[in-house]
């Protein structure tokens, strides 16, 4: 892990892929995010989670004031999350908001599912960020918090994320995981209120697609 930011309050960290957050339901003793962090750090509060499978920003309280603060701001949509993610195909929009309402924890995969009838409200908003024939390079911002948002918003588009089996994309060897790069995060501090926005670097393997799909820079 990389720690991108640290004071008195906030822990901002760049989190590897395939590292939960949380103990693993399958496997209590592998390695988690938090039993890192408070090995070193003490008491980290966890304000957000990632995915197991996705890299990139996330932060952490210090303190217990700094942690209430943050859950405000989470719970009223005041922070602002941007993934890029590399999509299978090329979408013929530039921009898209999806609102598919969505249910979680679906069949024996756990799946997140479309769902109008009984999903909940769900907001993702795309922007195509470069793209070819075969595939595109897209922001990402979730404006709802739902398990799995991004991946099933993109797959419900016919557009699956690079290397996500789980949710019907093809079989590849360019990447092994759901292409999914959580990269900034906007804020505001809570202690100086001062609004703060941190990036995340790609990590390895998501440069090694870009490169080898022709969509990096």
């Amino acid at each position: 892990m990389q720690i991108i930011h640290k004071d008195n309050d906030i822990l901002v960290i760049n989190k590897p892929a395939d590292l939960p957050v949380l103990p693993d339901g399958w496997d209590k003793d592998a390695p988690y995010l938090v039993k890192m962090l408070e090995e070193e750090f003490n008491k980290a509060w966890v304000v957000h989670r990632i995915d197991k499978s996705t890299s990139g920003i996330i932060i952490f309280a210090l303190t217990a004031e700094a942690h209430r603060s943050l859950n405000i701001q989470f719970e009223k949509h005041l922070v602002e999350k941007t993934y890029h993610a590399i999509l299978n195909g090329s979408p013929k929009w530039l921009d898209k908001i999806t609102k598919f309402p969505l249910r979680a924890n679906v069949g024996s995969k756990h799946r997140t599912v479309v769902d109008n009838r009984n999903g909940v409200r769900s907001e993702t908003r795309f922007r195509i960020l470069k793209q070819n024939q075969l595939s595109a390079l897209a922001e990402a911002m979730p404006m709802t918090g739902r398990t799995h948002q991004i991946r099933v918003h993109a797959f419900a588009l016919g557009y699956p994320l690079l290397g996500d089996i789980l949710y019907s994309a093809p079989e590849t060897d360019i990447i092994s995981r759901a292409a999914l790069h959580a990269y900034s995060l906007s804020f505001d501090h809570p202690t100086s209120n001062e609004r703060l926005t941190f990036t995340a670097p790609y990590p390895a393997d998501f440069q090694k697609a870009l490169r080898s799909l022709k969509l990096a820079n």
